[in-house]
C-alpha cells in the first residue's frame, strides 16, 4: 500500500513561473512531465509531447485566467488538474478543464477528487458552462455517440464512465490525424493545381515565417474571434471569444519567445483586401519531432472554393522548404467537420487518435463541497 493510499487527497496548487530558470520552476517542469508520460502511455508514442519551455507560453497568456493544481504521492506529482477561462467578455461563463492521472495511480479516487476540485473553482469563479477534452481509449465494447452522429466514444472507459456520473454531457468528438513527412510530392502537385484553380484570381495566397505583418494584424484578430463562431461545435455551447488585434499580438510575441517556429498562410479576398482565412503550423527546434498545425479557419462567407486545401497544403510546402525533416504533422479537426476532414483526407492525413468534447452546466446554487482554491 503506497502513502496517498493511507491518507486523504491533498490538492495543492502549483506557480505557473515567469521562466523556467527560476527556483519556481520546478513543480511546473515536473507537471508537464507527468501530463507527457500519461499521454505517451495512452497512445504508445510520445510524439504529441509538449515541453515545458513550449507550454509556458500558453500559461503566461495575460487574458486568461489559469491554474494549474496537482497531487503529490510521497512528494512527487502523480496528477494534474487545470482550469482555465477568459477574464472579460461572454466567453468569461466558461472554464475549461483538464485531468490527468498517472496509470499507477489511477483508481484510487484522485482523478474524481480533482475533477470534482476544478468544478468547483469553475462555480464558485461564477462560470455557469465547463468544457472537458478526454482522449477516447479503445474500440471494443458499447459506443456513446455525440448528437452529431459522428464519431463515438467508449461507453465503458472509465473517464468516460466517471463524467456521465457526474453529469458532463458528451457533444462532440475531435479527431487528431497525423500526416507523415515528406509528403509525395506528384500527388500533392495535383492538389495545389485544383486548388488554385478553384480558387481563382479572386484570392491571393501570403505566407510568412514567424511574426505576423502589421498590416494583417486586425484580419488576423477577426479571424480568431471567427473560429469560436465558425468552426463546428457540435453539441458543445462554445461562446464567442473576441479578439484584437493587441490580444493577438500579445499572443503571437509570447508564443514566438518560446522554441517553437511558427508558419502562417493566409488567403486574401483580393476585391476587398480582407483576409478570407488562415492556418498556423508550429514546428518544434528539433527536427526529429513532428510539426502541429494550429488554427485553420475559411470564412463562411468563402467558403467552396477549396481555400481550405490551398491554405493546408501552403504550410506543409512552407515547412518542408524552411524546416526539412520532421517526421509529420499532427491536427485536429471536428469528426461532423467533413469538409476539412476531406482536406486532410486529401493532403495524406490519417486518424490517428480520438477525443470526446464533454461539457457541463455548472451549479451556482452553493451546492459541493467548499475547496481550497
Amino acid at each position: 500500500m503506497t502513502p496517498i493510499d493511507r491518507a486523504p487527497i491533498v490538492i495543492e496548487r502549483i506557480a505557473v513561473p515567469a521562466t523556467l530558470d527560476g527556483p519556481d520552476a520546478a513543480d511546473f517542469v515536473e507537471a508537464v512531465a507527468v501530463e507527457n508520460a500519461t499521454r505517451a502511455h495512452a497512445l504508445g508514442s510520445d510524439e504529441m509531447a509538449w515541453l515545458p519551455d513550449e507550454q509556458l507560453p500558453n500559461w503566461l497568456d495575460a487574458y486568461k485566467d489559469m491554474r494549474w493544481f496537482v497531487v503529490r504521492d510521497a512528494g512527487r506529482i502523480v496528477a494534474t488538474g487545470s482550469y482555465e477561462s477568459r477574464l472579460d467578455g461572454d466567453s468569461a461563463t466558461t472554464a475549461h478543464v483538464d485531468v490527468t492521472v498517472l496509470p499507477s495511480h489511477r483508481r484510487r479516487g484522485i482523478g474524481s477528487a480533482l475533477l470534482a476540485h476544478v468544478e468547483e473553482v469553475a462555480r464558485r469563479e461564477g462560470r455557469t458552462q465547463a468544457i472537458a477534452y478526454v482522449r477516447s481509449l479503445g474500440d471494443a465494447g458499447p459506443r456513446l455517440l455525440p448528437p452529431t452522429g459522428a464519431g463515438s466514444v467508449g461507453a465503458d472507459d472509465p473517464a468516460v464512465r466517471l463524467l456521465l456520473g457526474r453529469d458532463w454531457v458528451l457533444g462532440q468528438v475531435m479527431r487528431c490525424s497525423r500526416l507523415a513527412l515528406p509528403v509525395d510530392e506528384e500527388a500533392l502537385a495535383g492538389i495545389r493545381d485544383r486548388a488554385r484553380a478553384a480558387a481563382g484570381d479572386d484570392y491571393r495566397l501570403r505566407t510568412w515565417i514567424g511574426r505576423s505583418p502589421d498590416e494583417w494584424l486586425a484580419d488576423l484578430a477577426d479571424l480568431e474571434t471567427r473560429m469560436s463562431t465558425d468552426a463546428p461545435s457540435g453539441g458543445v455551447d462554445e461562446p464567442e471569444d473576441i479578439w484584437t488585434a493587441e490580444r493577438f499580438r500579445d499572443a503571437e510575441d509570447k508564443a514566438l519567445a518560446g522554441p517553437r517556429t511558427r508558419f502562417t498562410a493566409v488567403v486574401e479576398h483580393v476585391p476587398t483586401g480582407r483576409l478570407a482565412g488562415f492556418s498556423q503550423l508550429e514546428a518544434p527546434a528539433e527536427r526529429s519531432r513532428p510539426a502541429f498545425q494550429q488554427d485553420t479557419l475559411v470564412l463562411r462567407e468563402h467558403r467552396g472554393h477549396r481555400l481550405g486545401w490551398l491554405l493546408k497544403i501552403a504550410t506543409t510546402d512552407l515547412l518542408t522548404a524552411e524546416r526539412p525533416g520532421h517526421p509529420g504533422v499532427f491536427t485536429f479537426n471536428a469528426e461532423e467537420n467533413r469538409p476539412m476532414l476531406d482536406v486532410n483526407e486529401a493532403v495524406g492525413f490519417v486518424p490517428f487518435e480520438y477525443e470526446g468534447v464533454w461539457s457541463k452546466q455548472v451549479r451556482a446554487d452553493g451546492a459541493g463541497e467548499r475547496l481550497r482554491p
